[in-house]
């Protein structure tokens, strides 16, 4: 959450010495530094390291076969909100609201005594005759829902993400939009209104926080969901993906502090992707306590399985925990650690092992963010475990970072309901801090928190892992610039980047001179006044000016590490971090600067 990271242990890959040293004096030199690199590499700034690194680190298991057919995509010029139904709506029985309730969707849909239908959203009453709507807001409601009313709100009084959503003038009346299928929905105020992006031959629709393009030379539109492409002759559609990689050149040259540069992330070969990749593949993880973790599965019924193709392993429908069959063991992935047992009912004991076709899962089922949880190594007390992006919904597509897998699993409904993780409907953004984001426009206070996240029957999983829900974050409706400061996170207690400090059976684990290498035996530090010395035989030495492969070399240091600082700079704002009197301390080797922030 502070975003920092620890070096657990190095391998050095290649000495260069300028004295002469006999092989054991060497072979005890490697091995001080690797030891060495554990004490000193401690809370390193993750944005600082992410800027850094020259490459894309190949994930340990790539994402393929991911689905980029598009999802109903709907044009509204008003403003409105997308109200899902996982499928044919499914009544349960709320004991807590005394009423029926639509159990296959995040919203509160009750169905009353009255023989009407209410969906509740944004403090405001809307009824139908159907759970399907169609929908309109009422200022009359049936007396017992006067009861849910409060307990809804004593819900969202509890869960501060929701004064962002108040405070900035969420509250208003809204055009109900429903969808039984996972959909998307585009949504500007007004005629469509398109302002053109510097340097570039594209428009933007200006009066919409959703991103949608006009490409002024081919007359086309574009717009991204959930990191995938979608291209169109109009903004009524037909709506068909485009490979990132084919989109026009212009995208490329999207300013970074423009309206529309929080795209660029979605672009391949840009900056902005390629710290996304990098981020994706860095894991969170932790050290579990063997004699203390321990998990519990609820199975509605017997447990029943079905076969994943391509391999021997089976997964659990009827329960919302991830479970897998093989042979007569099963296996659980909960809040990122793997369990086993004989049989459902337990005892679950933590895996040392998972199992190897574990790698295989096909990106069709709802249990494929299993392969992105990792052992990496057990003692006798403790193991070793961690988790990528991918277990959260996040996957590199190609040289681009996507949400979901773009394919839909229905919500298991019996006595209890299970949602299974939806790519499309809520509008997910990604930023560099946060990653995948509740949409912008989407309003939080819309979910039912007391549905869909863990209490009675129903419990996550919209967004893959029970105990996940990504955040959400206003954005303003000008200015959205993914560099320019603006973005701002709805202080909030009921999330955490990591999912590891919700566990209670977690082990918790002097900044070095800066040095940096080329990586071809150079090596360089910083002079104090701005330039750059090299070291050689005899001690470090400044650098000539007309050497041009070694000034590009640092030029483009330089400029990773302003992007760094300001990576810094913008999560410490987007997250509420000022010092005292307001101050942000942002550093770096060749400065250090004072930031005041507006409010």
């Amino acid at each position: 959450n502070s975003r920092t990271m620890n070096i657990v242990d190095a391998n050095i890959a290649r000495m260069d010495l300028a004295s002469p040293y006999d092989s054991a004096a060497a072979a005890a030199l490697r091995e001080t530094l690797e030891c060495g690199f554990a004490s000193i590499g401690r809370d390193i700034s993750l944005d600082r390291v992410i800027t850094m690194l020259e490459t894309i680190p190949t994930p340990h298991e790539l994402s393929w076969g991911l689905d980029h057919t598009p999802p109903r995509i709907i044009v509204w010029g008003n403003r409105s909100i997308l109200v899902m139904i996982d499928g044919i709506p499914r009544l349960k029985w709320n004991k807590e609201y005394g009423a029926y309730v639509v159990a296959n969707s995040p919203y509160t849909i009750i169905a009353s005594t009255d023989g009407w239908y209410y969906l509740y959203g944004s403090h405001h009453w809307y009824i139908a005759p159907s759970p399907e709507g169609p929908y309109h807001h009422t200022t009359y409601i049936a007396p017992e829902l006067q009861r849910v009313t409060g307990l809804i709100e004593d819900v969202n009084n509890q869960d501060t993400e929701h004064e962002d959503t108040l405070r900035e003038g969420h509250g208003g009346i809204v055009d109900i939009i429903m969808t039984l299928t996972p959909a998307e929905l585009l949504q500007f105020r007004g005629g469509p209104v398109f302002m053109p992006i510097s340097g570039t031959r594209l428009l933007y629709l200006s009066n919409s926080n959703n991103d949608i393009f006009l490409d002024s030379l081919r007359r086309r539109y574009f717009t991204v969901l959930s990191g995938r492409w979608f291209a169109a002759k109009g903004l009524t559609g037909p709506w068909q993906y485009i490979p990132a990689d084919s989109l026009p050149g212009d995208f490329w040259r999207i300013p970074e502090g423009s309206p529309e540069d929080r795209v660029l992330a979605c672009i391949p070969g840009t900056a902005a992707a390629r710290e996304a990749l990098v981020e994706a593949s860095i894991p969170q993880t932790a050290l579990v306590d063997r004699r203390a973790a321990t998990t519990h599965v609820a199975f509605d019924g017997p447990p029943r399985f079905a076969a994943i193709r391509g391999t021997h392993l089976e997964y659990a429908l009827n329960t919302s925990s991830e479970v897998l069959k093989l042979d007569k063991m099963l296996y659980c992935v909960d809040q990122g650690v793997w369990f086993c047992a004989t049989n459902g009912a337990g005892p679950w004991v933590p895996c040392t092992h998972r199992p190897a076709e574990v790698s295989r899962i096909p990106p069709d089922y709802p249990v494929y963010n299993c392969k992105y949880v990792y052992i990496y190594s057990a003692d006798s007390n403790y193991i070793s475990t961690g988790y990528t992006a991918g277990y959260l919904g996040s996957y590199p597509d190609g040289h681009t970072l996507v949400y979901g897998t773009g394919y839909y699993s229905p919500c298991y409904t019996g006595n209890a309901a299970f949602p299974r993780p939806w790519t499309y409907g809520f509008n997910m953004w990604y930023n560099p801090w946060y990653g995948w984001s509740l949409g912008y426009d989407f309003s939080l206070d819309w979910l039912n928190t007391a549905m869909a996240w863990g209490l009675g029957y129903w419990t996550g999983g919209w967004w893959g892992p029970a105990a996940y829900r990504p955040p959400y974050i206003w954005h303003h409706f000008s200015g959205h610039g993914l560099y320019e400061k603006d973005i701002r996170r709805a202080a909030g207690s009921s999330y955490n980047n990591n999912i590891y400090l919700l566990r209670r059976d977690v082990v918790s684990r002097a900044v070095a001179e800066h040095v940096v290498t080329d990586g071809t035996g150079n090596v360089f530090c910083p002079d104090g006044r701005d330039g750059w010395m090299r070291r050689d035989a005899t001690g470090w030495t400044a650098i000539a000016l007309n050497d041009s492969i070694t000034t590009a070399f640092l030029g483009r240091l330089n400029r990773k590490q302003q992007r760094g600082t300001m990576r810094v700079l913008n999560f410490r704002l987007a997250n509420g971090g000022a010092g005292a009197n307001g101050l942000y301390l942002v550093s770096n080797p060749q400065t250090t600067m004072y930031v005041q922030a507006k409010k």
